[in-house]
């Protein structure tokens, strides 16, 4: 699904890409075609992307070009249409408090706050915790990876529906919805059972967060995901490309 990019913007210098593959084990196993590939969409997305932090935080080049290549990681098959529709990263030092608001059918105002490591919206920005992401980075088979997270949201929103089913050829939409679907169902009956899950707990919220959290066990610990859920895993794998820890 890779296409071709047009008016490629300039690379990043060799040294920073060479700091980035050090710092960033799933770039760090990737093969040649690969990294190479990840490179010129981490250019596309210094080039069309602000990275804004927030307080005290700066980011030096080598940060920037990591966060570029965490980003970009989930669009190495689906190529740069991933980028469309938003403009701006904003980086926390650390996790950060949102306040949500939300009137029941009796018309009744609730509001409070969540805290979050990770937040995409539709139209808007992706939003990191820095703290967090570097967690990610010192465990990278831990089954997690937020900017993974919150990348399968962006890519998810790209057809108009956050529903946990990314644009795809119309005959393989059908199946990873049926295939999605029955593996979210089940899951679902697992965590309200209180099973203790070998998959985080949290993407049984709703079907978009089980396609992101899925997506992060994809890079970090795809074998956890064969084993739990075949079918889910080679959907990833054939949507992904294979995991850099297979």
């Amino acid at each position: 699904m890779f296409r071709r990019l047009r008016g490629q913007p300039r690379l990043p210098d060799p040294s920073t890409w060479h700091a980035v593959r050090a710092r960033v084990p799933w770039v760090a196993r990737l093969d040649g075609e690969r990294d190479a590939r990840l490179q010129q969409l981490a250019a596309r997305f210094l080039a069309e992307k602000v990275i804004t932090p927030v307080g005290d935080l700066a980011l030096d080049d080598i940060q920037r070009a990591q966060f570029a290549a965490l980003c970009s990681l989930p669009l190495l098959e689906f190529g740069p249409e991933g980028l469309s529709g938003w403009r701006e990263l904003i980086v926390y030092p650390d996790a950060f408090r949102v306040n949500r608001t939300h009137v029941d059918a009796a018309g009744v105002l609730h509001e409070w706050d969540d805290e979050l490591i990770g937040e995409a919206w539709e139209a808007g920005p992706l939003i990191l915790s820095w703290a967090d992401v570097e967690s990610d980075l010192a465990q990278p088979r831990a089954g997690f990876c937020v900017a993974v997270h919150e990348m399968a949201h962006k890519i998810d929103a790209l057809d108009g529906v956050l529903d946990g089913t990314p644009p795809l050829p119309r005959a393989w939409q059908r199946e990873w919805a049926r295939d999605f679907q029955q593996s979210f169902d089940a899951f679902v009956e697992r965590v309200d059972r209180e099973e203790e899950t070998p998959i985080d707990p949290y993407a049984a919220e709703a079907p978009e967060e089980f396609f992101a959290v899925c997506s992060e066990y994809h890079f970090s610990d795809p074998r956890t995901l064969q084993q739990e859920m075949p079918q889910v895993a080679g959907h990833l794998e054939r949507f992904y490309g294979p995991s850099p820890f297979l």
